[in-house]
């Protein structure tokens, strides 16, 4: 089941972030993540955050802002069994557009989105981490006016 986030849902969330990133992400240093995970947990009671639940268990999370996906996260364990495809349709259902970033190293997500019919728009630099990043865009196709 997807749903709303709720206060109680944030320290979960917040644990989900922290590790998915670290593990996505090998390429950076492992403190980067750390060093902004309580900024985190403060800031996901204040965005439009959908939880992925199953058996009272959340699974993952999709975090938005307007169009903008913030992030898309699955505990690892739970990957490749389709909750973050899962997600991505639900936002789909929500949005006429989504754009997000995602780092290029990171050629899972780059490969999933691909699959999910975002495409590469921009490639750029992200200032924190120095790493390369793509744009991707996805847009609702049947409610485009010809």
């Amino acid at each position: 089941m997807i749903r709303l986030m709720q206060e109680k849902d944030v320290d979960i969330a917040a644990e989900i972030w922290l590790d998915t990133n670290i593990a996505a992400h090998s390429f950076i240093n492992s403190a980067y993540w750390s060093d902004h995970f309580e900024m985190v947990k403060k800031m996901l009671p204040q965005a439009e955050v959908y939880v992925y639940e199953d058996n009272k268990e959340i699974r993952g999370f999709i975090g938005l802002n307007e169009n903008y996906i913030e992030g898309l996260f699955v505990c690892r364990e739970f990957q490749s069994h389709s909750i973050g495809k899962q997600l991505i349709d639900f936002a789909k259902t929500v949005r006429r557009e989504l754009i997000l970033r995602v780092y290029r190293k990171n050629t899972r997500a780059v490969k999933f989105y691909q699959r999910e019919q975002f495409e590469i728009i921009q490639t750029g630099i992200d200032e924190d981490t120095n790493e390369e990043e793509y744009s991707m865009l996805w847009k609702d196709i049947k409610t485009e006016v010809l």
